[in-house]
Order: C-alpha cells, then structure tokens, then sequence
C-alpha cells in the first residue's frame, strides 16, 4: 500500500478538525448543474406503470435502491421508450393520498446531474408509486461489496463520494436536507457509470419504514436518542459510507473510531487499494470520516465543505466514469440478430418474412393453457378470426390483418404476444407507426423476456424519427437475445 499505518494520522489531527471550518468556493459549474433535459414532473396512471413493467413482471424486479419486499423498484419503460423505475409500496404506507402526492410533486421539483431524479408519480386507490430514472449499472453496494471482475479504484470511491456530497449540497440548496438512511444501496450508477443518488430517500418518513435500518450499530446517536432525523443525521451516514469506501466493507462506526484511535489504519483500509493512494490522501479521508462521526452533531461538517474538502482530492478526473469503473459504453452488447438488423434498417419487407417463417413457435407458454378450456363457439369464432388474420398476413393486406387481429385481440378470451407482433408490423406496413409502437409495447407486456417485441419498438421508434429511443430499444432486444442464448 502507498501508506503506513504508522504514519496515517497524526496525534493532533483532532483538534484541528473539530468544527465545520471548510468552505466551498461558490461556483456554479456543468457538473453540479441542474438537469435541464428531464421532462417536468407528473402524474402516471396505474395502468401506464403496469404496461410499461410488464405487469409488475418477476423479471423486472431491480435491487438498485435497496428496497426489500414489500416495496419493490421494478425497471419499466414508458411510451416514449425512457427507461424508468417504479417503485411500488406496500398499501399500509402513505395512507394519505394528498400527503403523498405532495411529498412526491416536492421532491419531483428537484433536477440535478448528482440525483436518480423522481419524474412522477402514481396514486389511485390503494396505489401509490413512485418513478424515477433508471439507472442501469447497478448500485455501490455491489460495485464495492460484491465485485466480480474487479474492486473499485481508489480513484472512482472519491469521485462518488464527491458526487454524493454535491448532491446533498444541492438538495440543501433546495431545502431537502433530510434524506432517509443513506447508505451504499442509495448510490446507483448511470449509463456512463457516474454515481448518483437515488432519489426515494428524499421522501419523508411514512408507514414505508423507519427511517434507518435496524441494524443500530449504524444509526446516528441522535436517532436512537429522539427518533428524528436531522441534516446532522446525514452526514453521519455519509461517514459510514465514507469508512465503506475506505475499507471495502461495511465496518461499524464505533469500530473503524477505535482502529483510528489506535493508529491501526491497516485494519481499516481495503487491501485491494495498495499503491493506489498517498499518506496525504488516506489521512484526509480519514480525518472527514471521523469529523462526520462525531457523536455530537453540532460538531459535523456540512455538505458545502465536504465538498471542500473531496475536491481537491479527486484523481484522474479527465478520465470518464465507465472506463475507471471497466463498463462497457455506447455499444450493443452482441451483434445484432437478422430480425435486428432488419428493424434497425427499417426493411418492412424481410421484417415480414422474418415474422412470417417463424410463426407462433414464440407464443409457447402463453397460450398452452387454452387445450384445457372448453371450446365454446365463441372461442372457435375468435381462433378463426386469428386464422383469417395470419392468411391477410402471408399475403400481406395488411388492412385485413389489422381487422382479423383485432377481432381476435377485442374477443379477450385468449393471449398471444405473436398477434400483437403481426399487428404492429400490420400498422408499420399502413403507415401508422404510433399504432405500431404501441402493439409492440403490449407484447413485450406479455411476454417481457421476448427480443421480438424490442426490436419491433425499435422499427416504429425509427419510423416516429425518435432515434436515440430506438437505438435504446434495439440494444435491449440484442441483450435479450443474449440472455436467451447463455441461459442467464
């Protein structure tokens, strides 16, 4: 390692750093701006938010924010094909519907770079929901915890612990100083692997849960004293995400304060970080942990001179985010299928034979539960509708296909995403890409997992000139496909 422990902390550090001394400097800069390309807040109906999941589907189940049953944060993906996650709470929580639309539109005014941003909400009846970003590389927990390839660098812990902090400076700013238990699961990381900050903690407190988790040995005193959280709170939990940092574990406050009081630095910093940092460096950071721990919390830091202190720490700052972190960015994942291909070309034609050889041998698991029902005229009216429609199909009146379908579709007796699919190619063909888009949407709801329905967005997307969508919506068929081949 580039320190010793020996020489990590000097016997006076205490008393120099005692009170909130530091100030930031007062520039507004790109960086910490607000997020000026995020649509206004509104309010979702129930029924958006289930097509866009797919149902509530299993498959759409995401652990980014943290959050155990029953609240649960599914990925989802609107109309306009923006990536979203809905987080769905328990019915107990937030009896008070106006209570929580209020909480939400308050917290929904918020726009910035360093926040997972809440872009609406839902609440009909029993229902409330929230939506927000989707932030598609995972949470810090993972990404320090539970690593695969390789630990974090030394380099990308301070810059998401100088993110986190102009985070909490800009919601102080806006003032939304409380956030409820911070901690590594509240950190996710975007398309370009920069750290953001979940925004649900920003809620306050509601039957959703308490505010900190029940593990005490990482709650601010405070609490456990009144109950209440305070600005001050925060910044405790920011120094155990500080010592998390540190050490690449999540070690107990009272812990890490008596390895620092005993100079046993070696215990408390993450091997995997050798050579990577200097004394200077491990000192600073931790002496701002120790400042942010202190048990009264009068004598912890604020936000602004975190941010003080973090900034002239920061490393390799030219180097962006997703290649200190090793993710992949701005490429599809495999190449892409001859189906992809065709509707990344728009090519309607070798859509259709593509479409029209494969059949319904992707419907397998949605409609096998129909040999069991009885067959009543009305069930053999609707299949013969579907077969009329997949005749219109072959030879291509599309006018047809879209008629026969949806009679099929209107009669309600069975599923089939394959009839959704036909049908959209059906309204592509028409000329009526809006159509088209939408029966691509409710096949995917049916059938979540299925590449089909991904790349035929893609093909109404490109036709509707929404462009970046699109390429969005063909690299999801192309990771689905993926999965599919691996098994995963």
């Amino acid at each position: 390692m580039g320190c010793k422990c020996s020489k990590l902390v000097p016997c006076c550090w205490d008393s120099q750093f005692n009170g909130s001394v530091l100030e930031a400097p007062d520039v507004e800069n790109e960086e910490r701006g607000e997020a000026d390309d995020l649509p206004s807040f509104r309010e979702y109906s129930f029924e958006q938010l289930r097509i866009a999941t797919s149902g509530f589907a299993v498959e759409n189940i995401v652990s980014e924010h943290g959050e155990k049953a029953p609240n649960v944060v599914y990925r989802g993906k609107l109309e306009n094909h923006r990536r979203i996650a809905v987080k769905r709470f328990n019915r107990m929580a937030w009896p008070d519907a106006r209570q929580f639309l209020d909480e939400a539109r308050s917290v929904g005014q918020l726009r910035n770079h360093r926040l997972a941003n809440l872009l609406g909400c839902c609440y009909e009846g029993d229902e409330r929901l929230l939506v927000a970003e989707f932030m598609p590389n995972d949470t810090l927990a993972k990404h320090l915890f539970h690593w695969e390839t390789q630990p974090m660098k030394w380099a990308m812990r301070l810059r998401v612990v100088l993110h986190l902090a102009q985070a909490l400076e800009y919601c102080t700013s806006k003032g939304r100083a409380l956030y409820h238990d911070l901690n590594a699961y509240r950190i996710v990381f975007d398309d370009e692997g920069n750290p953001r900050l979940s925004c649900f903690g920003l809620m306050k407190n509601s039957r959703d849960g308490k505010s900190y988790s029940t593990n005490l040995a990482f709650t601010p005193p405070e609490y456990l004293r009144t109950g209440r959280v305070t600005p001050e709170s925060v910044i405790y939990s920011f120094g155990t995400l500080l010592l998390d940092l540190l050490s690449g574990k999540h070690i107990p406050p009272s812990h890490a304060l008596d390895l620092i009081r005993d100079r046993n630095i070696q215990m408390l910093t993450d091997s995997c970080l050798e050579g990577q940092f200097s004394n200077d460096e491990g000192t600073e950071l931790v002496r701002l942990a120790s400042r942010c721990l202190q048990y009264e919390p009068r004598e912890r830091p604020n936000p602004k001179s975190l941010v003080a202190a973090l900034t002239p720490l920061q490393k390799e700052t030219e180097v962006p985010s997703y290649s200190l972190m090793g993710i992949p960015y701005g490429a599809t994942v495999t190449p892409l299928s001859p189906l992809g291909e065709a509707c990344s070309r728009v090519d309607l034609t070798a859509i259709h034979e593509i479409m029209e050889s494969t059949g319904y041998k992707d419907d397998e698991g949605t409609t096998n539960e129909l040999s069991f029902q009885m067959w009543t005229s009305q069930m053999q009216d609707t299949l013969n509708s579907k077969k009329k429609g997949d005749v219109a199909f072959r030879y291509k009146d599309f006018t047809s296909a879209i008629e026969c379908y949806s009679q099929f579709i209107d009669a309600g007796t069975m599923v089939s995403p394959t009839v959704y699919a036909r049908r959209s190619l059906s309204y592509l063909m028409s000329d009526m890409p809006q159509e088209a888009l939408n029966d691509a949407m409710q096949a995917q709801a049916i059938s979540p997992v299925w590449a089909t329905a991904s790349y035929l967005q893609a093909a109404a997307l490109f036709a509707l000139n929404m462009e970046s969508e699109a390429q969005a919506a063909l690299k999801d068929g192309s990771n689905l496909e993926a999965k599919k081949i691996t098994g995963s």
